[in-house]
């Protein structure tokens, strides 16, 4: 289907950001990103993390096999990819799905460049979609949403994690964040399979003490230290959420939230969400 519109291409990967709609075409923004694989970036990574998404592989699974019930080889779509979120290479790697991994940034995964706010895919094109840490980083959630419905197949399926209490990250590339029932909400026009928390309170506190630090830094050379101090002192925090994910308490204070479900033929009604709470406040 033609658009009229002429894009780039890089190595056989064509790069589907509309300069004049998409905010990630701009050079700016491209700026950014490639400043996210500094050789600072390089040796954080070997540092302990702070975080954890225990349940993920095993949600990614149910993903699938929802996928799968619809047909024998389902075609699936990982937006935001990066070099593949983490409990998500079983999945990847499995040969019964096609899969389609998008990003707004090259990646060694990445198939091609687009913006989930105007996917470049017809309508009802995928079996089911993944969406990993992706919607804190759109400007518009709900579009990104509506966009993700659009190109799923009636009966599709749909991941997404999502962050509540966690600090800034990708600076100016971080706009929202979510309670349970708020992204419950967001997902209104689909069924759900399975949601709760997906980064527990323990990882909320390992991620309020790397902020509490950072907070007194003034230059990049403090920002550095303050998040090698405060991942060599905070990473145990994750291990203790084994015990909390199912905590009625991590409902309202977990460090991000996890959606499994599949497209609907009617929204949930607010009266029904509401109903839909599992945190301790009255």
């Amino acid at each position: 289907m033609g658009c009229g519109k002429s894009y780039p291409v890089c190595d056989g990967r064509p790069a589907l950001l509309d300069p004049e709609n998409s905010p990630f075409a701009q050079p700016d923004a491209a700026a950014a990103h490639e400043g996210g694989r500094s050789r600072w970036s390089a040796a954080a990574a070997r540092l302990p993390r702070l975080s954890a998404n225990p349940r993920t592989a095993q949600k990614i699974h149910r993903f699938l096999e929802l996928a799968c019930a619809t047909t024998p080889r389902p075609r699936l779509l990982s937006i935001g990819c990066g070099e593949g979120g983490e409990g998500m290479r079983a999945a990847l790697e499995n040969p019964r799905a096609e899969w389609l991994e998008t990003d707004v940034r090259w990646t060694s995964r990445t198939a091609l460049l687009s913006d989930v706010h105007q996917l470049p895919f017809e309508d009802q094109s995928f079996d089911g979609v993944v969406l990993q840490a992706v919607l804190e980083h759109v400007l518009d959630p709900q579009q990104a949403v509506r966009e993700t419905l659009r190109v799923l197949r009636p009966g599709g399926a749909v991941y997404a994690e999502t962050p509540f209490l966690q600090h800034v990250h990708a600076g100016a590339h971080d706009f929202t964040r979510y309670t349970h029932l708020g992204h419950r909400r967001l997902f209104r026009d689909f069924c759900e399979v399975d949601s709760g928390v997906a980064a527990g309170p323990g990882v909320a506190l390992a991620w309020a003490w790397q902020g509490f630090l950072l907070a007194w830094c003034r230059t990049p050379a403090a920002r550095r230290a303050a998040t090698t101090a405060a991942r060599l002192s905070a990473f145990w925090l994750k291990y203790l959420d084994s015990r909390l994910l199912d905590a009625p308490g991590a409902f309202d204070c977990a460090s991000a939230y996890y959606f499994l479900g599949y497209k609907a033929r009617e929204a949930l009604p607010d009266d029904e969400l509401l109903r839909e709470y599992r945190g301790l406040q009255s």
